[in-house]
């Protein structure tokens, strides 16, 4: 956000610390990758602002806070291999980047994976690798992952992505019915089993599976 003018990064920070996220590293993270770049078109105006905006193939750009809330509760360490489903307008991936080794980023939408890699190369981001895959199966061929997000609701956490969380591992995604508000849900992985906790409502756009129509 170094382009930006002062009052209005100040005013983005502020909305994201008055709905609780405070962790340092997610904040910084956030205030070094610049939401603009990621809102194109019509809605480009209002990239500071902390609301989900439409971006291409019916898909959308999460609100900044929920972004920076799901960043937090995901706790991750400069060591961490993250694996990130629903790669969408590619912002929740490139703030993941400023915070972890490695970011697998899945999409099921080719014109997507195709923006998004060229926005990251523009940016430098050279630890993210964006695919072109039916995230409801992971990447078994990366697996296993320190953290999981999801940017799309699922009935129940997918059994594949739970299976490609390491022992310790965290996976954060929204979870209910697609037509109806859903909860923002903490998994993490134990030598015994799995922990759940329940962190916010949300609404996400749901998971698919399969490719985008235009894909196949």
């Amino acid at each position: 956000m170094t382009g930006l003018d002062p009052e209005t990064k100040m005013q983005f920070l502020f909305a994201l610390r008055s709905r609780g996220v405070t962790d340092a590293r997610v904040l910084d993270a956030m205030e070094q990758i610049d939401r603009g770049m990621f809102v194109r078109g019509l809605f480009a105006e209002r990239a500071y602002e902390d609301t989900p905006l439409p971006i291409a193939c019916g898909q959308t750009i999460s609100q900044p806070s929920v972004v920076g809330l799901m960043t937090q509760a995901l706790q991750v360490t400069p060591r961490d291999k993250v694996l990130e489903v629903g790669t969408g307008s590619g912002y929740q991936a490139a703030v993941l980047a400023k915070l972890a080794r490695r970011v697998y980023t899945v999409e099921r939408h080719k014109r997507l994976v195709r923006e998004t890699g060229e926005l990251f190369r523009e940016l430098g981001l050279t630890n993210i690798t964006a695919m072109l895959s039916d995230g409801s199966f992971g990447l078994p061929e990366q697996a296993p992952f320190d953290r999981i997000i999801v940017t799309a609701a699922a009935e129940d956490p997918p059994g594949p992505l739970l299976a490609q969380l390491k022992i310790g591992g965290i996976m954060v995604l929204p979870v209910g019915q697609s037509d109806a508000v859903q909860t923002l849900i903490r998994v993490t992985r134990t030598e015994t089993g799995l922990e759940y906790d329940e962190l916010l409502p949300v609404r996400f756009v749901p998971l698919l599976e399969g490719l985008g129509k235009d894909e196949v």
